[in-house]
């Protein structure tokens, strides 16, 4: 089994700005909650960066769902 890690990136920055537009939050919102500046958290949701589990956690804790949650 092979897996294709932009594949992946992809579909955990569409899962990020999915759940961020269901709670009617902002990327300037969501970049304030995370302690991040607008601008990375606009690549996160571009899948123009590769996210580490902390950053993900961060997020994850910033809209308050499990890191299952953005992962699957």
């Amino acid at each position: 089994m092979t897996i294709d890690y932009q594949e992946e990136i992809t579909y955990i920055s569409k899962k990020i700005r999915e759940l961020r537009k269901e709670r009617k939050l902002t990327v300037q919102e969501l970049a304030y909650r995370c302690d991040m500046e607008r601008s990375n958290m606009s690549r996160i949701e571009a899948g123009r960066t590769n996210l580490t589990v902390k950053t993900m956690c961060i997020i994850c804790n910033a809209l308050n769902v499990n890191l299952r949650d953005i992962i699957r």
